[in-house]
């Protein structure tokens, strides 16, 4: 497999893994391969991989992307915490157009809340150290890939005394949401192209459950078309063959071993918590949560939070998109009433979001 920067941008590759493909497609009936990961999502369309690929090989997207599957009360809360009781609220940037019920966190700062953008959880520690008289939450989502970064922000925060710091966390994890989709009938997946970003931290162990127990072939791919187009032919190969592996074509970056050091940390500060997701609904144990030691960090716990209900903005099929049962322009609401500037579901938002892809790069 592919491992330099050279092999990955030479365009006579990526040629011929195409016409690879499209010979091992001859020998098989319709395959349906989900990319898990937003970015792959918008490579994929950047590359034009979909126009070059037969008939009967067929990409969808999955919930890869994290700001897509975050439900719309987590943004109901956030607003509550800094209209309700006056927190300086710090996100990344991607979150503030993501509707809530009523307002998005961009329209409640409109209404006067303090949200400020951050670049990293060591800004939001900043923000706390620099205002001691003031509560400061940072909204903690993401999957495997982020959660180090915020458990660090919690451990510094705990070392420093930082009393007035907290996380209001919706932290993922991939592997159990691939769980329930391999199980979802409806959707029928043949093979699932995997995350890189992630499968740099979990490595390759914790998706061997697909191939054992569903016998589902997946492969970690990177997120230049060439790679992309390896991870495709490998699946191809496998599903030829009636094979199913976990294969890594990722290896210039992920390692077999994933990133002992990285899980650590999470685990240190982190316990398994069931998650809702956005379109798939509540998935035991795949979720994080502070660890009780850390609990005064948990903005949740600090301030009562009230619960608020998750729910899908009328007419929108974001939840169908996620789940790969629908693309974007099966929505009566795409490019219409949801737009970039005007989203009215979360896939429009992230520029990993599927409907955000599909409108930006076209059908």
């Amino acid at each position: 497999m592919q491992n330099t920067i050279s092999q990955i941008k030479n365009p006579q590759l990526a040629k011929n893994l195409v016409q690879e493909i499209t010979k091992l497609a001859l020998q098989l009936p319709q395959v349906k391969i989900m990319e898990v990961c937003g970015t792959h999502t918008v490579s994929i369309f950047k590359s034009g991989i979909r126009s070059l690929l037969p008939e009967n090989v067929k990409l969808v997207s999955g919930p890869g992307c994290p700001v897509c599957v975050t439900p719309n009360n987590y943004i109901d809360q956030s607003i509550w915490l800094a209209l309700e009781k006056g927190v300086i609220l710090t996100s990344f940037g991607d979150m503030l157009k993501v509707p809530g019920s009523k307002y998005s966190l961009a329209q409640a700062k409109s209404l006067g809340a303090d949200i400020r953008v951050v670049y990293s959880t060591l800004d939001a520690l900043k923000i706390a150290q620099e205002n001691p008289e003031r509560e400061v939450v940072f909204l903690g989502i993401g999957f495997e890939t982020t959660t180090p970064t915020v458990a660090s922000a919690v451990l510094l925060a705990a070392e420093q005394g930082l009393n007035n710091f907290s996380i209001i966390g919706s932290h993922k994890t991939i592997p159990a949401a691939l769980r329930a989709l391999a199980e979802n009938k409806e959707i029928g997946i043949d093979a699932f192209l995997l995350p890189g970003h992630v499968s740099a931290i979990i490595g390759l162990e914790p998706y061997v459950f697909l191939a054992n127990e569903y016998n589902l072939p997946g492969v970690i791919a990177g997120f230049e078309g060439v790679d992309i187009l390896m991870g495709i032919y490998e699946i191809l190969q496998m599903l030829i063959k009636g094979q199913a592996q976990i294969l890594n074509a990722y290896p210039r970056i992920v390692k077999t071993e994933g990133n002992p050091v990285a899980r650590e940390i999470v685990n240190r500060i982190f316990q398994p918590a069931d998650a809702y997701w956005r379109g798939i609904g509540l998935i035991p144990e795949t979720g994080l949560e502070l660890k009780d030691q850390y609990k005064t960090f948990d903005a949740k716990e600090k301030f009562n939070i009230p619960d608020f209900s998750a729910h899908e903005p009328k007419g929108c099929r974001c939840g169908e998109v996620l789940r790969g049962l629908v693309t974007p322009p099966e929505c009566p609401l795409f490019s219409r009433k949801c737009t970039p500037e005007t989203p009215v579901g979360a896939c429009m938002v992230s520029i990993e979001g599927t409907c955000a892809a599909y409108y930006r790069y076209g059908v």
